[in-house]
């Protein structure tokens, strides 16, 4: 029994599997290289637990907020690996999540994570993590510094430099960014055993993540042309 995490909301593609008692983990740098890179990725952690697709039972994805086409690829590879296939379940957390879950202080508190949204906005979301459990403190929502919450334990996530300082004394906390604030796809195998961790996905045909915010070729084409890109048009990162 194979479990499959990918994290691809970011311009990180992170793949992580375990068979149960081995983790293993592979990640890839960069803008849009993750179509291109994630079947390979997965394909050499499997092939390191002895193991191929048809033995993959549980796959988990980060579903936003993030990169469109980020998003689209993990969700992609799960609904292929889910589909017409009952044994295989498929579960959900936020990318956000999964950098708290890095960063969580010793005996448990709240952490805010953080990453670029753009337009001088920041992705925000804070969890309680106390024992093997994880509640929900802010829900993950584009925000601006002066909106973020008060009263967490730790700030982490990528944060431009122009922010942090609003950050900082908004929240009272140094954000801790660069490579320890990237998302780790090993953090969604560890929040899956935790209570609240995750949450399961029922229609795999009909799930779409959560992107979080319109792309920014899709705010640009609307402030362009003063109305709403329609509803059959393609949506770009």
């Amino acid at each position: 029994m194979i479990t499959l995490a990918l994290d691809t909301a970011t311009d990180r593609c992170g793949v992580a599997a375990t068979d149960g008692t081995r983790v293993v983990s592979r990640y890839l740098d960069g803008a849009r290289r993750h179509n291109a890179a994630i079947l390979g990725l997965a394909s050499e952690l499997l092939g390191e637990l002895g193991a191929a697709p048809r033995d993959v039972t549980r796959v988990l994805t980060a579903d936003g907020p993030g990169s469109f086409t980020g998003l689209r690829v993990s969700t992609a590879v799960a609904k292929a690996l889910a589909w017409g296939r009952p044994e295989v379940t498929w579960a959900v957390a936020p990318s956000l999540l999964s950098r708290a879950a890095a960063h969580v202080p010793e005996g448990g508190g709240v952490v805010l994570a953080l990453s670029d949204a753009l337009r001088g906005d920041l992705y925000a979301g804070a969890w309680r993590f106390s024992g093997d459990e994880v509640t929900e403190v802010q829900a993950p929502r584009a925000m601006s510094p002066d909106q973020l919450p008060q009263g967490v334990d730790c700030v982490v996530g990528s944060v431009p430099e122009a922010l942090r300082e609003a950050v900082r004394l908004r929240t009272g906390h140094e954000p801790l960014v660069g490579e320890a604030a990237l998302p780790d796809p090993v953090q969604l195998l560890r929040l899956d055993r935790l209570v609240g961790g995750t949450r399961p996905i029922e229609d795999p045909v009909a799930w779409e993540p959560e992107y979080g915010r319109p792309a920014e070729a899709q705010a640009v084409w609307e402030r362009n042309h003063g109305r709403s890109l329609p509803a059959s048009a393609d949506r770009l990162d």
